[in-house]
């Protein structure tokens, strides 16, 4: 069905937190809010960590575009229907190839959007990944299967290759993932789950992997990832069939539109303080931007996911695929901001859920 979408992109409403610099500084207390908190890399420098170093790049991440069929209320990408300029270009797609095949310490290659699949390319890097014995990662939005027949053939496609699929699910109700995707996502996700499962992903025996991810739709941390996980599978189970894998529980990071949501309830302070009280040192070393590598639809290098959103590029002279040098990227400081509290609050944050 149709999708009724949540909100606009933060460019689409001229907001200034389109800015980058806008953001960094509202998370350093310069400005909107004059709250200060204290410096993230003290906490680790406590700990023994200053400075920050990665361990082994495993995972090579990329945005390969912000192009999205949904504009949802939480986006730290700030995606959106509006994106179509930002898309990666098959030339930096090649390249990106290039480094996979020559890298033998990457095992993974998370590929990640908006919604990677509109990406015209998307299929063929695919293809050249699996071709070279990756694991290969696609963080699928779910509705884009439904979003036009053009994409109705994803879950075959993803099959054949043997593709990880890790979804975004924010409920098992339709009215607190509408809340916070738009109405219609919900159903739209039921049924690309029903898909999926019917050619054998989320089943025991096919080595079709199907995640789940569970972002909260307020400004509190996630609950427990295994009582989640139990409770969505039990509820999807019994009211539609549908069986996945893994939960992974996400900690909304201050970062775009998220950032936006909090600073417009006046919950901006009270979440910082939030993440800052829920500090744990016990998951530092499971961090995903120890052995990440996160590329932009444009082919700069950054140390996560976030990090990219927020342009903090890694701190080496090769800033962008075209100058990869694995040795300096393997001895860098990981770049650090107030932002990274989320990654270690509680049971700690990544891409792959709790790390601790």
């Amino acid at each position: 069905m149709a999708i009724k979408q949540k909100t606009k992109s933060l460019t689409a409403k001229g907001s200034h937190l389109s800015d980058t610099y806008v953001q960094l500084n509202v998370l350093n207390g310069k400005d909107i809010s004059d709250a200060k908190f204290p410096r993230f890399g003290d906490k680790l420098a406590a700990q023994g960590h200053r400075p920050f170093k990665p361990t082994e790049i495993e995972i090579f991440q990329l945005n390969i575009g912000k192009l999205c069929n949904q504009t949802c209320a939480h986006c730290h990408v700030d995606a959106g229907p509006d994106k179509r300029e930002e898309n990666m270009n098959r030339a930096d797609l090649e390249r990106c190839v290039e480094i996979i095949a020559a890298t033998p310490s990457i095992t993974t290659v998370d590929i990640t959007g908006g919604a990677p699949e509109m990406n015209p390319n998307f299929r063929w890097f695919v293809e050249q990944c699996t071709a070279l014995g990756k694991r290969v990662i696609d963080r699928c939005n779910l509705t884009i299967i439904m979003a036009n027949p053009k994409y109705r053939d994803l879950p075959e496609f993803l099959a054949k290759h043997k593709v990880h699929v890790i979804s975004s699910l924010p409920y098992f109700s339709k009215k607190r993932t509408d809340g916070q995707r738009g109405d219609g996502v919900f159903e739209d996700s039921i049924k690309a789950l029903q898909l999926l499962n019917e050619v054998g992903y989320g089943k025991p025996g096919t080595g079709l992997v199907l995640d789940l991810v569970f972002n909260p739709s307020g400004a509190y941390l996630p609950g427990k990832q295994e009582t989640l996980e139990a409770e969505f599978k039990r509820q999807l189970d019994r009211k539609f069939g549908i069986v996945f894998n893994q939960l992974y529980a996400i900690t909304n990071l201050p970062v775009a539109r998220f950032l936006d949501y909090l600073l417009e309830t006046g919950n901006y302070e009270e979440y910082m303080q939030k993440l800052v009280d829920a500090y744990n040192p016990a998951t530092v070393d499971g961090l995903m931007c120890r052995n990440t590598i996160s590329v932009s639809w444009d082919g700069y290098l950054y140390d996560c996911d976030f990090n990219q959103m927020l342009d903090l590029k890694v701190a080496a002279r090769g800033q962008h695929i075209q100058d990869f040098d694995l040795q300096e990227l393997r001895t860098r400081n990981i770049v650090l901001n107030q932002h990274c509290y989320g990654c270690t609050a509680g049971a700690g944050s990544s891409c792959s859920g709790t790390v601790a």
